[in-house]
């Protein structure tokens, strides 16, 4: 088995659904809309410097899950995924998972976005396995606390290392797709390391290793 394993935002979607989903809060009303906009922007920015407090980002963004009845999200969610997530879809995102899916790779999506706004993207983009942050859930409504280990930097690793192990697989010849500094630990762990569309601190460092740069924007 190869895995080919892809990063979500800005990486298969032109945009980040985490972000996208704090948007969409503040646009709905389902949120205070000043307070919750500014917070918003300014983790996502924190995550952009590579400066995020993923602990403390997570005591904010999973906050809303657990402040509300579960049939509400599941309404808000699947009208999130057309507002903001089809938007973000890429023709060449897919073209690309065909033709992995063509190699008889099995694709995984890692992210550090929580589970329950990337599993319909997943599903989405016809990809079975997903690791992302799971959020606490105790008899059918989420606390606003975190299982487990978020899957952010050198969390993702570990997560993968979990998932390898549970299902008796290994990363050889694996490919990792991402745009993101804050994946480098998984990047180099791999075999196919590809940067996409990547911020300039990633863009520098996988030129200097000689690894693949490309684009999925259309």
């Amino acid at each position: 088995m190869t895995l080919a394993i892809f990063d979500l935002d800005n990486t298969l979607l032109a945009g980040d659904s985490d972000h996208a989903w704090g948007e969409f809060l503040v646009e709905e009303g389902i949120v205070d809309a000043e307070e919750y906009r500014l917070a918003n922007d300014r983790f996502y920015q924190e995550y952009l410097n590579g400066e995020l407090d993923i602990r403390h980002y997570l005591g904010f963004a999973l906050q809303p899950l657990a402040r509300n009845r579960m049939d509400d999200l599941l309404v808000w969610r699947e009208r999130f995924m057309e507002k903001k997530v089809q938007p973000m879809m890429l023709a060449s995102a897919s073209a690309l998972l065909d033709s992995h899916r063509a190699q008889g790779h099995t694709l995984m999506i890692i992210t550090a976005t929580n589970r329950f706004v990337t599993e319909p993207i997943a599903e989405a983009l016809g990809i079975e396995h997903l690791i992302a942050t799971d959020p606490e859930l105790i008899n059918g409504q989420f606390t606003g606390e975190v299982a487990g280990t978020p899957s952010f930097q050198d969390g993702k690793v570990t997560r993968l290392d979990d998932w390898l192990e549970a299902h008796r697989k290994t990363l050889d010849g694996a490919w990792f797709y991402s745009d993101s500094h804050n994946d480098l630990p998984l990047l180099q762990k791999v075999d196919n390391p590809v940067a996409v569309d990547p911020d300039p601190r990633l863009e520098k460092f996988a030129r200097d290793q000689g690894w693949k740069v490309m684009s999925l924007r259309d």
